[in-house]
């Protein structure tokens, strides 16, 4: 086919429009109870075809409107979320309840808001969306160059405090469990009593390693994960990883964690500094986890620092 030259600009700017569609990420709920969904994220690490969208996202719709369980990464990632609620549901997205203080779990706000939604969060999650709501936009700036566009950090308008937090939203009872966060302050997860169902955003990574950050507290979530066993969810939907059960999480989050305060434990009061205690830390156990050899060694010296603070 020949191209005459008036048309070939049209023909660029279609090429151009169809390479960005063929880029954006692929949002899709999946149904795990009746009228509760999730979209399973990518497992790796943030990317521009992921648009920084590497976690998992809960729906919850209810006769009254929709509960999203996080909001995305992104403005523009938010935008392809609310499209997959509403190839689910004609329900509004009345409330977006965010799990934790980390990107993906909350830079998406600002578009829910504008759309009228009510956004709830735990309040120990406030100082840490303060603290780092900018350098999140920065690092996803950078990955994501224009993907990135009309991302504001977007705060909650109401807050939960304390250990257990009851709302019945539209017929629907949600538990929200918090104790004392876990890979950030704000950790929080949602219980749906009436479905046995349990969303428990990045207390629970499963198929991949976790991540210990400088604000993380592995005691703090030690004791949020005992609450899952305390619950015996039918089904448990993890921050990371495939819907999953209450046994693959403690295979997969909850021993690693005991196995990390153990032997950085033992470090700590045998005087043992804390490059040699990373080396001697048998990872051999979670190595078949998705990036265990780049997330290891940070793991392993910020859960020393946390035992020597104790």
């Amino acid at each position: 086919m020949t191209v005459s030259r008036a048309t070939r600009p049209l023909l660029i700017a279609a090429l151009a429009i169809a390479a960005l569609a063929a880029q954006a990420v692929q949002v899709r709920f999946q149904r795990v109870a009746d009228g509760v969904y999730v979209h399973v994220g990518d497992k790796g690490p943030r990317t521009l075809e992921n648009e920084g969208l590497n976690a998992n996202i809960g729906l919850v719709v209810t006769p009254a409107g929709a509960l999203l369980i996080d909001s995305g990464a992104t403005f523009q990632s938010a935008r392809q979320i609310h499209e997959a609620v509403k190839a689910v549901t004609p329900q509004p997205v009345k409330w977006v309840f965010n799990t934790g203080g980390q990107d993906h779990r909350w830079l998406g706000n600002g578009y829910f808001k504008a759309q009228g939604a009510e956004i709830i969060a735990h309040a120990d999650a406030q100082a840490d969306m303060n603290n780092r709501g900018n350098d999140h936009l920065q690092g996803l700036k950078a990955t994501l160059g224009a993907k990135a566009d009309g991302t504001v950090p977007t705060l909650p308008t109401r807050w939960l405090a304390g250990n257990d937090a009851r709302l019945e939203l539209g017929g629907v009872v949600f538990e929200f469990k918090h104790r004392g966060g876990a890979h950030t302050p704000g950790d929080t997860m949602v219980w749906l009593p009436q479905k046995s169902v349990l969303f428990t955003g990045d207390v629970v990574y499963v198929e991949r390693l976790l991540g210990v950050l400088p604000v993380s507290h592995t005691k703090h979530w030690l004791d949020t994960f005992a609450v899952i066993e305390q619950l015996e969810p039918q089904v448990l939907v993890p921050g990371h990883g495939s819907v999953t059960t209450v046994a693959t999480a403690q295979a997969d989050t909850q021993a690693y964690l005991l196995a990390l305060r153990a032997h950085m434990k033992k470090a700590v009061d045998d005087g043992v500094d804390v490059s040699a205690a990373v080396r001697s830390f048998d990872a051999a156990p979670f190595a078949r986890l998705l990036n265990a050899a780049e997330l290891m060694p940070g793991n392993a010296s910020r859960t020393y620092l946390e035992l020597e603070r104790e």
